[in-house]
C-alpha cells in the first residue's frame, strides 16, 4: 500500500452506510475500526451526516473507521463530501495520527451536538424518543 494513505472516517463513509461506495469505488480497503483520542466533539448536520472537530476542552473519543485509500482517490472522495467537510489530521486512541474527515466550524452552528453518543452509528441507532439539544456553535 505504498501509494495509499490512511483515512479516518466518522460518518456516512463507514462500512454499510450510504456513502461507503465512494471509498470502494476508488479502491480503498478497510483497515480497522477504532476510536479517536478523547479530543473531539461531534454534531449532526441535518440528521444526514456528522461533523467532527478537534477541541481544546470537553473532548471525547469518537468511533471511526480507518481505510487505506489510494492517494489518487483521496481527492475524488473529498470532492464528493458535503461542503464544510475537509481533510485534516486526526489523532487516534493508540497515538497514531492519520488523515481524517473533519468539519469547518461554520457547518456546526445551530446543529445538535451528538458527542455524547460517541459516534455516528450509535447516534443513528438511538431510540426514537431520544432527543438532542441544539448548540449555538462548535
Amino acid at each position: 500500500m505504498s501509494n495509499s494513505v490512511l483515512l479516518a472516517v466518522n460518518g456516512t463513509l463507514m462500512r454499510g452506510l450510504e456513502l461507503n461506495s465512494n471509498l470502494q469505488q476508488v479502491g480503498a480497503t478497510f483497515v480497522k475500526a477504532t476510536q479517536t483520542a478523547p479530543v473531539y466533539r461531534l454534531w449532526s448536520i441535518g440528521d444526514s451526516y456528522p461533523a467532527m472537530q478537534r477541541v481544546a476542552v470537553a473532548g471525547q473519543a469518537i468511533a471511526v473507521e480507518v481505510w487505506a485509500v489510494p492517494a489518487a482517490g483521496l481527492c475524488e472522495i473529498l470532492q464528493q463530501e458535503p461542503a464544510g467537510l475537509c481533510i485534516g489530521k486526526v489523532a487516534l486512541a493508540d497515538g497514531e495520527v492519520v488523515l481524517g474527515v473533519l468539519a469547518e466550524a461554520v457547518i456546526c452552528q445551530d446543529q445538535p451536538e451528538i458527542t455524547a453518543w460517541g459516534g455516528w452509528r450509535a447516534y443513528i441507532a438511538r431510540p426514537a424518543s431520544s432527543s438532542v439539544q441544539s448548540t449555538l456553535g462548535c
